[in-house]
């Protein structure tokens, strides 16, 4: 059925560095693309940046440079590094697994990211 698990968050200061880590199981991870989705209060989900099972990394509007992502086939794992943190990056981030072949959809449960000034 596939899983997803996302983990890294927690209190963090403005300006540091935090990495977040998806760590997939149960899919063909070559064939998954994975995105990294925020939701901060009160807000819809919104994409940050995506990565294909070929490394093909797609970001957000505005969004490349503050955010970073990528993967580790050998550890099933997508990374989203968010540099120079600032308050408005407060959110719960969510993973979500789209294998191409079976068609399967997968999200995570969330880890949250609280940046204090």
């Amino acid at each position: 059925q596939g899983q997803v698990v996302e983990s890294g968050g927690g209190l963090v200061q403005a300006g540091g560095t935090l990495r977040l880590s998806c760590v997939t199981s149960g899919l063909a991870f070559p064939l998954t693309t994975v995105g990294w989705y925020r939701q901060a209060p009160g807000n819809q989900h919104e994409l940050v940046a995506s990565m294909s099972g070929g490394g093909r990394a797609n970001y957000a509007d505005s969004m490349e440079g503050h955010y970073t992502i990528s993967r580790d086939n050998a550890k099933n794992t997508v990374y989203l590094q968010i540099n120079n943190l600032k308050p408005e990056d407060t959110a719960v981030y969510f993973c979500k697994a789209e294998q191409l072949f079976p068609v399967r959809t997968v999200w995570g449960q969330g880890t949250q990211v609280t940046v204090s000034s």
